[in-house]
């Protein structure tokens, strides 16, 4: 079997990276990785590639040599010519999709914010009607303020390890990965969010993600995880007494409007 050359190794890897970034790793974490964060990384493993070339002359020599037989040696005329195709097509190719003109769906009327269904639901379990339900540790702000404080905590670290990436270090909907997807996080510094929705409302929204909203709220395109999923009931609950403290907003309450 021929021995595959130190440029060829070295392209199957690149390729092979550009592959797993793009395709593979946003499929295990369930959310698009941005076009800037991939190209980031591809510019660390060419830098590491031309690095470990650069080690030793012979090496060096050695990936250049492929290069150099195919400019160079009449034997490689067949490759010279496809090679002088496939640039150019690859590059037409590609500005057409710069520039190409995009047809827009049709419009479809929905609901910016869509009726929650009458029952709040964590996976299979009734937790109440929405209406009714309140957030069970809301009431240690009055009565346990240093349990009401351990909530909070215990919400910040759940926001900051699973939320910030997309809503923000500073819950403004600016996180690194928010300029890439549509629609927008929410920005819950905005006084028009937090004050006009229940705690209710918040468990639903986030337990249920982009995919469990109704069909009133469609199309939508988010790219929220169904956090039931992975957090517990628990965690959702202080992520949202989170939220209210680090903006300093009130959540409504049924039949008030703030």
């Amino acid at each position: 079997m021929k021995k595959l050359s130190l440029f060829t190794i070295c392209l199957i890897v690149l390729v092979g990276s550009w592959v797993v970034l793009r395709f593979a790793i946003g499929g295990i974490v369930s959310v698009p990785i941005p076009g800037s964060v991939i190209a980031m990384y591809m510019g660390l493993i060419i830098i590491a590639i031309l690095v470990h070339i650069s080690v030793e002359d012979s090496l060096f020599r050695e990936f250049l040599r492929p290069i150099r037989e195919t400019l160079v040696e009449d034997r490689r005329q067949v490759r010279r010519r496809v090679i002088a195709v496939l640039i150019p097509l690859f590059l037409l190719g590609y500005t057409y999709s710069i520039i190409a003109q995009r047809a827009n769906p049709p419009g479809s009327p929905r609901d910016a914010h869509p009726s929650p269904p009458l029952e709040l639901t964590y996976k299979d379990e009734v937790i109440g009607t929405m209406q009714d339900v309140v957030n069970p540790f809301r009431h240690y702000e009055k009565d346990d303020p240093e349990a009401f404080k351990a909530h909070v905590e215990n919400g910040r670290r759940v926001y900051y390890q699973n939320c910030f990436y997309c809503h923000g270090d500073h819950l403004d909907g600016q996180g690194h990965f928010a300029p890439h997807l549509q629609p927008l996080p929410a920005n819950f510094q905005d006084p028009g969010i937090i004050p006009n929705f229940q705690e209710a409302f918040f468990f639903w929204r986030i337990a249920k993600g982009g995919p469990g909203l109704p069909a009133a709220g469609t199309p939508w395109d988010s790219a929220m995880p169904i956090w039931e999923n992975h957090l517990t009931k628990d965690e959702i609950w202080d992520v949202i007494l989170f939220l209210s403290e680090y903006t300093g907003y009130q959540f409504r309450t049924f039949g008030e409007a703030h």
